[in-house]
């Protein structure tokens, strides 16, 4: 075969294959990320506006030194709250925003009366988002870290 022959089938076989490589490839995803950069495991809660109405989340476990996607999607809020636990060796990450929640999992709606409601009044840290569709928060032994946008 000739020599530009050869090049052109090697070209036509390289841009299939790059299509086909596209048409696989995962999306790229919008999520709220959290990384545990601990050695333990992390018990995590999060707070945010829904609709018009504030809801708490958790408990999301993290293992130490790993990460883990809180909400899968595209973020639709600016503002987010967290407080997490060191279930290991105590600790919390916490913050003077007073939110809902208990000891089991749970989706509370709402931020008032929590003690009236049977839940605890727990202290979450904020996070400024700035509204973009992905963010990430890592735990570290010294405190919650700088976020970080996609």
């Amino acid at each position: 075969m000739p020599r530009r022959a050869l090049r052109l089938a090697a070209l036509t076989l390289a841009g299939m294959t790059s299509l086909l490589v596209c048409m696989h490839a995962e999306p790229a995803r919008a999520d709220f990320r959290l990384c545990n950069d601990t050695k333990s495991l992390v018990g995590v809660a999060l707070g945010y506006r829904q609709n018009g109405k504030w809801m708490t989340e958790g408990w999301w476990q993290v293992p130490g030194e790993t990460c883990s996607s809180l909400i899968e999607g595209d973020l639709n809020s600016r503002y987010y709250y967290l407080y997490a636990e060191d279930a290991d060796r105590g600790g919390q990450w916490r913050g003077d925003v007073f939110m809902c929640t208990s000891d089991r999992e749970f989706r509370i709606e709402g931020v008032q009366e929590c003690f009236a409601r049977g839940f605890q009044k727990t202290g979450f840290f904020e996070i400024d988002t700035g509204n973009k569709q992905s963010w990430m928060v890592r735990l570290t032994e010294s405190g919650q870290t700088g976020g970080s946008q996609k």
